[in-house]
């Protein structure tokens, strides 16, 4: 377990700084000296899972929750100390809040529902009170190859190794994904239980054939041209989304401290929303990931649309991928509609929901630049990188021509025809795409270039 207690910002109240007495996992409280009272919120996050930073790696960054917990102190007359957990995958927060262990936090959504489940199995009961980010169509889950693999299509998989991480969405993607293949997912593949990072070496090692990975394991691979698209999540066509769980008791305990952290969420959304590449330099520096990586994913255009709003399409998936865990055996059911608490989030936040996001457009960042271009078009795009030239371009992105997911330009697959070049984020993709279209054929990205020029 990697406890991270978080760096204190000079601007905050003095009280923070004084010694604390540990209640840790919402025991609630403790009286310290003279009857001084202290309370501790233990946060479970996931640092390098990045559409979850809003509640996790920004807003810790950010310090906004303790901002507002300094606030409500100076009210209450209480101490309040935050500490934040930091894990690889959902599973381990679970078990942690099933323990009493923490309080507030942030997974994927089949995670959320083993979290669900576990609750109510063990008598911590849990709810979904918030939403990170998410994709309407399930762009944040790919599965990858490594480069240079004979392997083209899904169907290609029939008696191969994928690496996962069983219950993850990534697990659920690719289960989903296999079926519709024709594939049957507990016999037709070897299927190894892996945490993202042990599957990310044993794809380069090439000790298994694939990987399927949520944010941001895919786009990084990618961006270090160690694994190459083989199938784009969004391709299932099904919402797919990380939030905010907390215990229902410490809900209860403390209603307005949770309010509190959802009111830093909002601010994080906020800041991420309206300076994306700031957002994603300081998320990159938090993690080591590189931050062209988390723009990908971030950005203004990128996969991932950050709303905490419970939105109704959200709920829906989630109640569809019940039975995805149930024929995994890794739930028995769960009551979505008893899991999901909407009241939390309306009263902390006037107005919970953003506007719906657009189709992606194509967009450049330069070297040396705070700020992003876009354009309308992949075409467009590809002659604002010439002009650039290569050693001036940090990263340019382009949507699918088929999914609208964001992928970086230089690792898509390119389709040029009479009507302009498409880029797309898998060959077999591009392939079908040329398939439908005469005169439509393959190149490469500097073919691509040199055409658009």
């Amino acid at each position: 377990m990697n406890v991270n207690v978080t760096r204190l910002r000079p601007l905050l109240p003095l009280v923070l700084l004084l010694p604390l007495a540990t209640a840790c996992g919402g025991a609630s409280g403790a009286d310290g000296e003279g009857g001084a009272k202290t309370v501790t919120v233990t946060v479970g996050y996931q640092s390098k899972t990045i559409n979850t930073v809003t509640a996790g790696t920004l807003l810790r960054s950010l310090g906004y929750f303790e901002e507002e917990l300094a606030a409500r102190g100076k009210r209450d007359g209480v101490s309040y100390r935050v500490v934040w957990q930091d894990y690889a995958t959902g599973a381990p927060i679970t078990a942690q809040m099933t323990a009493g262990k923490i309080d507030i936090g942030s997974m994927g959504d089949f995670p959320l529902l083993i979290n669900a489940a576990r609750g109510v199995q063990l008598k911590e009961r849990t709810r979904l009170v918030a939403v990170t980010g998410y994709s309407p169509r399930g762009g944040l889950n790919t599965v990858v190859t490594a480069p240079g693999s004979p392997l083209r299509s899904l169907a290609d998989l029939r008696g191969k190794k994928v690496s996962t991480s069983v219950g993850s969405a990534a697990d659920g993607t690719l289960v989903r994904a296999l079926r519709r293949a024709g594939i049957d997912p507990a016999k037709d593949v070897e299927k190894l239980n892996q945490q993202p990072s042990v599957g990310a070496s044993a794809l380069t090692s090439g000790n298994v054939d694939a990987l399927s990975q949520f944010v941001a394991w895919p786009g990084l691979l990618a961006f270090q041209g160690k694994a190459t698209a083989l199938y784009d999540g969004a391709e299932l066509n099904l919402p797919t989304f990380h939030g905010v769980t907390v215990r229902e008791g410490f809900a209860s305990r403390r209603p307005g401290v949770l309010d509190d952290f959802l009111r830093a969420q909002r601010r994080a959304t906020d800041e991420l929303r309206s300076r994306p590449v700031a957002a994603a330099e300081s998320v990159a520096k938090e993690t080591g990931l590189p931050a062209e990586v988390v723009y990908l994913y971030n950005g203004a255009q990128g996969i991932a649309t950050f709303d905490p709003a419970l939105r109704p399409e959200l709920i829906a998936a989630l109640k569809d991928d019940v039975s995805v865990l149930k024929a995994a055996g890794l739930v028995k059911d769960v009551d979505v509609d008893a899991f999901v608490d909407a009241a939390p989030l309306r009263r902390a936040v006037k107005d919970p929901a953003y506007p719906k996001a657009g189709a992606a457009r194509s967009e450049l960042w330069l070297k040396g630049q705070g700020a992003t271009r876009s354009f309308a078009t992949p075409g467009e795009l590809l002659k604002a990188v010439g002009a650039a030239g290569e050693g001036k371009v940090r990263a340019a992105y382009v949507p699918d021509a088929a999914t609208g997911t964001l992928w970086f330009a230089d690792r898509a697959v390119w389709v040029t025809d009479g009507s302009g070049p498409r880029a797309f984020v898998t060959r077999s993709g591009a392939e079908r795409y040329v398939s439908g279209h005469a005169g439509a054929r393959i190149v490469g990205y500097a073919d691509a270039l040199r055409a658009a020029s």
